[in-house]
């Protein structure tokens, strides 16, 4: 799905995690899949409160610090982002590197930046995809201002 020489965000995943209209993306989970010290996979949800495109070509993550997930990225800065979205499968493939912590932060995260290596989209020609991972949120305003304020720290 690649255009160009570099790999890109398509025009769909760049508005999805383009870190705006957050209190519409609420019900969207996305898995990031990393590889563990065993060399299993690891997967993990994120949001689009977690995951900001700060270009086509590179990704900011927020994540918890202390898990499994962020272990593995710090060790192998080597991850995977799925998400399905308008009837689309993606996987973007990551490079990713640790960010300096804030000493402020608002909500603490481990930040990394990542740049994209591979974008594929999937559909099958015989279904349609009708959703990935959905969620309810049990307080969505509280979740939106904590990723509104966690996007602005990850664009630090």
């Amino acid at each position: 799905m690649n255009t160009g020489s570099l790999p890109r965000l398509n025009d769909t995943l760049y508005a999805l995690l383009g870190g705006t209209d957050l209190g519409e993306k609420t019900h969207i989970a996305m898995t990031l899949h990393t590889v563990d010290e065993e060399g299993y996979p690891h997967q993990a949800m994120v949001s689009a409160g977690e995951v900001w495109a700060e270009e086509r070509s590179r990704l900011r993550i927020a994540l918890w610090i202390g898990t499994g997930t962020t272990a593995n990225l710090r060790r192998s800065g080597r991850a995977l982002l799925a998400v399905v979205y308008e009837g689309l499968s993606y996987t973007v493939r990551l490079r990713a590197e640790a960010l300096p912590e804030l000493a402020n932060a608002r909500h603490p995260r481990a930040r990394f930046t990542a740049d994209v290596l591979d974008v594929r989209a999937d559909a099958a020609k015989y279904a349609d995809l009708t959703s990935g991972i959905t969620i309810k949120l049990h307080d969505p305003q509280a979740v939106v201002e904590r990723w509104e304020e966690t996007l602005e720290e990850l664009k630090q």
